[in-house]
């Protein structure tokens, strides 16, 4: 089995976490192992929808990444540890197993990103 198999549960969860919270903002795509979502608002320098999320499958991992926190990051100062050492960079969690008390948290951020984001 091809390792990206693999991570199909971690995804499918990491997705509907996404879209539970998407509510209002465009999906760009769905498809197998890709989620892209994004804002109404319109990226100044691009002209066209900014980015609020993603979710892909990796070749090692899931990869999550949540816009808003790179233009405030103020929105994940209260993260816990564990979620934390997930955190790659400024936007990005990586998983490469289901863990339901760190997706509790990540849904939970994720809906004050999103809060955000529709201002």
């Amino acid at each position: 089995m091809p390792a990206t198999d693999a991570f199909e549960p971690v995804y499918a969860r990491l997705r509907t976490i996404m879209l539970a919270a998407a509510r209002g903002l465009t999906i760009a795509k769905d498809q197998a192992g890709a989620l892209e979502v994004r804002t109404p608002t319109l990226d100044p320098k691009t002209k066209q929808p900014g980015w609020f999320g993603t979710v892909t499958i990796k070749k090692t991992y899931v990869a999550y990444h949540l816009m808003p926190l790179y233009t405030q990051p103020e929105l994940g100062a209260g993260i816990s540890a564990d979620l934390a050492k997930r955190k790659q960079g400024k936007t990005c969690f990586n998983f490469a197993k289901v863990d339901d008390v760190l997706f509790k948290e990540l849904a939970a951020l994720t809906k004050t990103c999103a809060s955000a984001a529709g201002k």
